[in-house]
């Protein structure tokens, strides 16, 4: 008599992770509207339509991508891999591309000291992110960390010697925005809620009126927005003594409405995010060469002043916006990646006392963009 078969074993087979085009996606816009954002800048100098872009802009692009890399933290204590992955992710490319920055200061500006502590341009977002990872296990211990987050970012405004050192004041002030990422995967929002699934019609209308409501604040707003120096407050970089002159009790209020500003916008941003998988989806996982490059694309522009009294404002301004995106799809591309890689990704194997805590297989960027095997590249 034979023997029965022996029953299938359950949960022991390694499954495949389908890869969710949507998060891709949304990484992919956001560094458009950072490009975006950065590309418009002298443009507000001279147009009012520029100035209303740019505040919408950097009303929410920066949160929605604290959101995106918190979703994709873990909260647990971090292995030694994950703790390797802050120095070869983020450490060692922010020591690069600093060096590299001296250097061009030096050229293009003259004598320029170095100075690690003061990060330039966009390279305070590495720090940050260095940050978030670190003050995440210890956030995710207390009760209520999102309100914990809300009265540290509110709170750090009435600091002065709260400032750009380290990138400390952005950090804080973002810092809600990365819990709230963190949050929304830790409790399965976003699946108990199917918000990845198709959105109905109604609820895209919503979110463009959203925008819509946005824009015409931003437009009809400008002379207080002019006069109270709104784009600074968006930045979080600075005390509400640097911003007003004093700090009165109600400064974290302001701060507390762009906060809320900016969840409202990003929910519309990430409404609005198509779902399926198009031509400019895999860029979605090279974010970060987008991220550290354009500024150097960008740089001969800005110094130059070849974006000042451009008119007229209707030409000008969407050619400005097509070539972020240009400028987006080119540094995510094949070819810069393959040139660059050694400086965002440098191989690391010498820095460590036991390179066993290297990767050995597939790769991520530090906003939690893991890419597939076959396009990651190996460490040894």
């Amino acid at each position: 008599m034979s023997s029965a078969p022996a029953p299938p074993t359950t949960g022991t087979a390694p499954r495949s992770r389908r890869r969710v085009p949507y998060w891709d996606n949304a990484r992919f816009a956001c560094i458009v509207l950072v490009v975006l954002g950065h590309a418009i800048q002298r443009l507000t100098y001279d147009s009012d339509i520029a100035y209303a872009l740019y505040l919408l802009v950097y009303a929410f692009h920066m949160p929605a991508f604290a959101i995106i890399s918190g979703y994709f933290s873990k909260s647990d204590p971090p292995s030694r891999r994950q703790m390797a992955r802050i120095i070869t992710d983020i450490l060692v490319p922010y020591i690069v591309f600093e060096l590299l920055w001296w250097v061009t200061k030096s050229v293009v500006e003259g004598d320029v000291e170095p100075n690690l502590t003061q990060p330039s341009w966009t390279l305070w977002f590495l720090l940050a992110l260095g940050i978030f990872r670190l003050v995440l296990p210890y956030l995710a211990l207390l009760r209520w960390p999102l309100a914990w987050t809300v009265v540290i970012s509110v709170g750090a405004g009435y600091l002065p010697n709260v400032d750009s050192t380290f990138s400390l004041s952005r950090t804080l002030g973002f810092l809600p925005f990365f819990a709230l990422g963190w949050w929304l995967r830790e409790r399965d929002v976003v699946d108990r809620l199917r918000l990845l699934e198709r959105k109905a019609w109604w609820a895209r209308v919503a979110a463009v009126a959203v925008f819509a409501l946005a824009a015409w604040a931003a437009w009809g707003g400008l002379a207080g927005w002019h006069e109270m120096d709104m784009r600074n407050w968006l930045f979080y970089d600075q005390d509400y003594a640097a911003l007003i002159g004093e700090a009165p009790w109600w400064a974290g209020g302001v701060r507390l409405a762009l906060m809320a500003v900016a969840v409202v916008l990003c929910a519309a941003f990430f409404v609005l995010v198509p779902r399926g998988r198009f031509a400019f989806t895999p860029l979605g996982t090279y974010t970060m060469y987008v991220y550290l490059l354009h500024s150097f694309v960008l740089y001969p522009l800005r110094e130059s002043g070849v974006l000042r009294g451009l008119d007229p404002t209707w030409l000008w301004l969407p050619v400005m916006c097509a070539l972020s995106v240009a400028i987006a799809v080119l540094l995510a591309s094949r070819p810069v990646r393959w040139l660059f890689r050694p400086l965002i990704e440098p191989r690391s194997r010498w820095l460590f006392a036991d390179p066993g805590v290297l990767p050995r297989a597939g790769a991520s960027d530090p906003t939690g963009s893991r890419r597939p095997p076959s396009t990651a590249r190996h460490r040894p």
